[in-house]
């Protein structure tokens, strides 16, 4: 070996001892957690419920499936997906005053502390607790579901608003300001365009999101297909849960597609 590689190795700090500490660490915080895992007689009978859960969605319920009424698969996608869609676009309206006097490069610190600990407030509590809460407020429903997406996308869609607005290109509002324009000139020809794509792209990436907590909504009452999901579970209708599945499945591949076609158009412009 050359003299002066093998120096340099030499040279380099003994990190064995912390990192056989961290493997030890890792494998003791493994073997405490799987001591809560318990296998009963239960086991056996499982394995025959995931196979009638198995043979139920591959062998969907067509009635169910192909059903156009307020009743059937079709019309309770549509339901989740308008809820989805709703709260999305209420919680990323509100979302843009909330960011920007969050933003530290806006507005003075101490109130963008208090805008981020709000935003902070909002994202601690989980979907399903503000659907307990809303529901309690305007009963079960849609209604109650869209309130619950509003809240949840706030939080989240806030945040990246606020990182969006702090990586702006001060450098084009100076130009603007150079060039005599006034404050609506500059807001509309140096930051909206700017803010634009990456607010859509990030509105869409929060549908996504929304789309999956719509249906989980459905089965606190919430609306959507999650209730009659949780029902067909409960009344082991394998084949409905199957025709429900299969329908889901089918929305999620078709948003996918679309949202992540509408996404590369704004990343590529």
């Amino acid at each position: 070996m050359n003299p002066i590689i093998k120096k340099q190795l030499d040279a380099q700090p003994k990190r064995w001892f912390y990192q056989l500490g961290i493997a030890l660490i890792f494998v003791c915080l493994m073997a405490w957690s799987s001591s809560t895992v318990q296998l009963d007689a239960r086991a056996g009978s499982g394995l025959s419920i995931a196979g009638n859960i198995i043979r139920g969605i591959f062998h969907p319920d067509a009635e169910l499936l192909f059903n156009f009424t307020r009743s059937g698969v079709a019309y309770l996608l549509l339901e989740t997906v308008c809820i989805a869609y709703l709260g999305t676009i209420v919680g990323a309206v509100l979302a843009i005053p909330l960011s920007f006097i969050s933003a530290s490069n806006i507005v003075p610190r101490p109130v963008a502390l208090i805008g981020r600990t709000l935003i902070m407030a909002i994202r601690t509590i989980p979907p399903f607790v503000y659907g307990l809460m809303f529901i309690r407020v305007t009963g079960p429903g849609p209604f109650a579901g869209l309130l619950t997406m509003s809240m949840s996308s706030i939080g989240m869609v806030s945040k990246m608003y606020i990182e969006y607005i702090e990586d702006l290109d001060i450098r084009i509002l100076e130009s603007l300001d150079a060039c005599g324009c006034s404050t609506f000139e500059k807001i509309r020809c140096g930051i909206i365009p700017q803010l634009i794509p990456d607010f859509i792209s990030t509105i869409i990436y929060r549908f996504d999101m929304n789309l999956r907590d719509a249906t989980v909504l459905g089965l606190v009452g919430a609306g959507g297909i999650g209730a009659p999901l949780i029902f067909a579970m409960s009344s082991y209708r394998w084949s409905e849960v199957g025709a429900i599945l299969t329908g889901l499945i089918v929305l999620i591949l078709v948003i996918e597609f679309f949202s992540t076609k509408v996404r590369v158009k704004l990343a590529r412009g």
